[in-house]
C-alpha cells in the first residue's frame, strides 16, 4: 500500500486526533469517524512509564491501525513519551508510524534519535516540555521536519492549555526554518485552536476535546473550522 507524504500533509493546517481519549473498544470505528470527517493526521501517545508515569500503547496499536489510516490517505503521527526513545524508533516505523516525535528531555543522544528516525523512513519531529526552552533545538533545527510544543504537561488527558504556550509558540516558528511543521499538544479546543495557528502552530493535537464528546466527528469538524484547517 502506497503511504501518504508526511511531509506534505504536515505542511497545511491540520487537526491530529489522538486516540489516548478514544474508546479501545471501538477504537478503528473512531478513527474512521473522525478520517471521515476529514482528519489527515492521528496523533498516537506513547507512555511508558518512566518518562511520564502512565504506561499506554505500542506499536501492535501503530500496526492495527495503519492499513486503515493510510488507506485513507492518512498518516499516524507517534509521539514517543519514552525514556532513550532512539533504542525504538525502528520498531514504531516499521509498524507504520509515518512521523515519530521524541522528547528533547528524554535522550541524551537527540541528533543520533533523529538521524535513526530519518534513517527508518519517518519524518523527525522534536517535542519540549512547558518548562524546556526552545532554544533547546537550535542546535538540531536543520533536521527537524516538525516541532512539537507541549501546552499541557506530558502524561495526562484533560488538562487546561498553558496560556504562556502561545508566546512559546511564536518564539518556536522565529526559531525553525520555515519548511518545519509546528505542533501543539494540550488543551486544545473550539476555544484556544484558532490562537494557536495565530502564533505559529499549523498541527494542533486535541484529544479529550474529540474523542471525549458525543459525536466525535462533530467535535473534530467544529475545532478544523476554528482553526482554519484543511
Amino acid at each position: 500500500m502506497t503511504r501518504p507524504n508526511a511531509t506534505e500533509l504536515l505542511r497545511a493546517v491540520r487537526i491530529a486526533p489522538s486516540i489516548l481519549s478514544a474508546d479501545f473498544a471501538r477504537l478503528g470505528a473512531q478513527v474512521d469517524e473522525v478520517v471521515a470527517a476529514g482528519a489527515r493526521v492521528i496523533h498516537v501517545d506513547v507512555m511508558d512509564g518512566h518518562f511520564v508515569p502512565p504506561i499506554t500503547m505500542g506499536p501492535i496499536v501503530v500496526s492495527a491501525l495503519a492499513d486503515r489510516v493510510h488507506a485513507a490517505g492518512a498518516l499516524l503521527d507517534v509521539h514517543l513519551m519514552i525514556e532513550r526513545p532512539e533504542r525504538q524508533v525502528a520498531e514504531f516505523a516499521a509498524a507504520g508510524a509515518d512521523s515519530i516525535t521524541v522528547h528533547a528531555e528524554a535522550t541524551p543522544h537527540l541528533d543520533y534519535a533523529l538521524n535513526a528516525i530519518k534513517d527508518a523512513g519517518a519524518s523527525a519531529s522534536v517535542a519540549i516540555n512547558p518548562s524546556t526552552p526552545v532554544e533547546a533545538l537550535s542546535e538540531v533545527a536543520e533536521l527537524l521536519d516538525m516541532a512539537l510544543c507541549m501546552s499541557v504537561n506530558p502524561g495526562w488527558g484533560g488538562q487546561r492549555f498553558i496560556p504562556r504556550s502561545l508566546d512559546k509558540l511564536e518564539r518556536l516558528r522565529a526559531l525553525l526554518p520555515a519548511s518545519c511543521a509546528i505542533e501543539v499538544d494540550g488543551g486544545v479546543d473550539a476555544t484556544t485552536a484558532g490562537g494557536c495557528v495565530r502564533y505559529g502552530a499549523n498541527v494542533l493535537v486535541a484529544g479529550s476535546a474529540i474523542f471525549g464528546k458525543p459525536d466525535p466527528a462533530a467535535a473534530y469538524a467544529a475545532i478544523a473550522t476554528a482553526a482554519g484547517a484543511a
